[in-house]
């Protein structure tokens, strides 16, 4: 039994991005489900892992830790021997670290939140979700012209941190259409040795 156990949903996001960076980086890990329809991540032996009733969770021996953007930071200075997914380098982590806000800002009010409304029927404004993604693509398509990743001259956690709800945004009506630089940085994403993709669902453009 592996030493690490990652508690999340299979259409959770955040999951997501812990599973798949647990798989690129070829760590050794057990996946939990945690029944989220039911309210299993309200219940008092789940809030005793986050306190704030969330997947996902991981734990690593005598550790366990919540939020998606704090486990790959862990992840990366503990289990990536060369030090690429999270470099030492003051400069490139300062900007990785400014790509985990775009994913806890605009990628959460945008094209995760649109997502939301689709797959789990969460009671957010459609407009605004949808408005807010098309405003990040028109950014980022223009980042990523002449650009194979995010941040450096290869994959890193800033990556890891924006691909999914990124690439999940049609089943959130958001179309990727307009944006091949996104696209092909999707594709490179998933061309990765390890990549592991999240179950999709047929809702929005997606349908």
């Amino acid at each position: 039994m592996s030493a690490i156990k990652l508690y999340r949903h299979p259409l959770s996001g955040h999951s997501h991005r812990v599973e798949v960076f647990l798989s690129l980086l070829d760590v050794d890990f057990e996946l939990v489900n945690v029944d989220l329809k039911n309210g299993e991540h309200k219940q008092p032996q789940f809030l005793q892992k986050n306190i704030f009733g969330q997947v996902p969770v991981l734990e690593d021996g005598d550790i366990t830790l919540s939020d998606s953007n704090a486990i790959l930071l862990y992840l990366a200075n503990k289990y990536d021997k060369n030090k690429t997914w999270y470099p030492d380098n003051i400069i490139v982590a300062a900007e990785i670290q400014r790509f985990l806000s775009v994913a806890a800002g605009r990628v959460a009010f945008g094209p995760a939140a649109a997502r939301l409304i689709n797959v789990f029927g969460a009671g957010l404004d459609a407009d605004f979700a949808i408005t807010t993604s098309h405003a990040l693509f028109a950014v980022l398509e223009q980042h990523l012209a002449g650009k194979d990743w995010l941040v450096s001259d290869h994959p890193t956690i800033a990556d890891v941190a924006n691909y999914t709800y990124i690439a999940h945004a049609p089943e959130g009506s958001v179309s990727l259409d307009d944006y091949p630089n996104i696209k092909n940085w999707l594709h490179r994403f998933e061309q990765l040795p390890g990549f592991v993709p999240m179950q999709s669902t047929p809702v929005g453009l997606c349908a």
